[in-house]
């Protein structure tokens, strides 16, 4: 848990709340925040299990797996190559493209370009390539006279990425199992504070949509999960426009390591198909294994 990222926090709330619940399961738990003795820490554990509670870079993105490979300690969520190639979001597109899943147009470019000019007709999003959490997330509307003005937080290659109107929706796949949809409503972006700060956004699950919706959200989660390799836990995420039915359905992106937090989709989902929050966390230990 906790680790580097820009989703530290996040990741220590997630791995507090996972641990708690571990611990009511029976599991003998030691918390472990992710530092550069990450590696010697873990020798010393010796766990039969490690349970990645990390969020973003390092921990999300194929380094912390390829290290727990080396090390041959089983281990939850997805492997090496589907975390690296996830956390491209870039990349990600072409797979899902590739698996005739509908994705928003976007491009890689660099934020010097971004700041200067507009690089695509608004509305349109600026995101980094590779973080989760909604951090660094800048939105372009129409008739904006000017780019955006991008923070210390972006990085010197972005993707700028169509905006897609509509509603937000998400669909949590545990194993091979589409658990539901939720509908997150929000009064704004649906941004970092929206995610993790408690009424920064109301769920509604299951969402009151359309069965054609909703079927389409649960096998376009369960194709995302298989086309990019996943395993464990993964949560994809969408837009709908429902001015314009199942055309107006679009994947966002599929998250490795949902969160875990208080305020989490991904435990929502669960609770709602019966699942306690020790149960998923249960279920995820019993799944841990290497060559993921």
């Amino acid at each position: 848990m906790g680790g580097p990222s820009a989703e530290r926090e996040v990741s220590l709330s997630s791995g507090r709340e996972c641990a708690k619940a571990l611990a009511g399961e029976g599991y003998e738990v030691i918390e472990v925040d992710a530092g550069p003795d990450l590696a010697m820490r873990l020798s010393e554990i010796s766990p039969d299990v490690v349970f990645n509670a990390l969020h973003g870079r390092f921990g999300e993105d194929g380094v912390v797996q390829g290290m727990l490979e080396w090390m041959r300690l089983p281990y939850t969520h997805s492997g090496v190559l589907a975390s690296a190639l996830a956390m491209d979001k870039q990349r990600t597109k072409d797979v899902l493209r590739a698996a005739n899943l509908p994705v928003m147009d976007s491009q890689i470019v660099a934020r010097d370009d971004v700041a200067r000019a507009h690089v695509m007709q608004p509305p349109y999003v600026v995101k980094p390539n590779n973080e989760g959490s909604s951090v660094g997330v800048y939105l372009v509307m129409d008739g904006a006279n000017s780019p955006p003005l991008l923070g210390p937080e972006m990085p010197d290659q972005v993707m700028v990425e169509t905006y897609a109107p509509g509603r937000e929706l998400t669909t949590t796949v545990m194993g091979d199992r589409a658990l539901g949809v939720t509908e997150i409503i929000t009064t704004g972006w649906y941004d970092y504070d929206a995610k993790y700060k408690p009424g920064g956004s109301r769920h509604v699950i299951p969402a009151d949509i359309p069965a054609e919706i909703t079927q389409a959200c649960l096998d376009m989660a369960i194709a995302a999960h298989r086309a990019l390799g996943l395993r464990g836990l993964s949560r994809s995420d969408f837009r709908w426009d429902d001015t314009r039915g199942l055309e107006g359905l679009v994947m966002l992106e599929a998250n490795t390591q949902p969160g875990m937090t208080p305020t989490s989709l991904a435990p929502e989902q669960a609770q709602a198909a019966g699942i306690s929050f020790g149960a998923l966390c249960r279920w995820m230990v019993e799944d841990a294994s290497c060559d993921r």
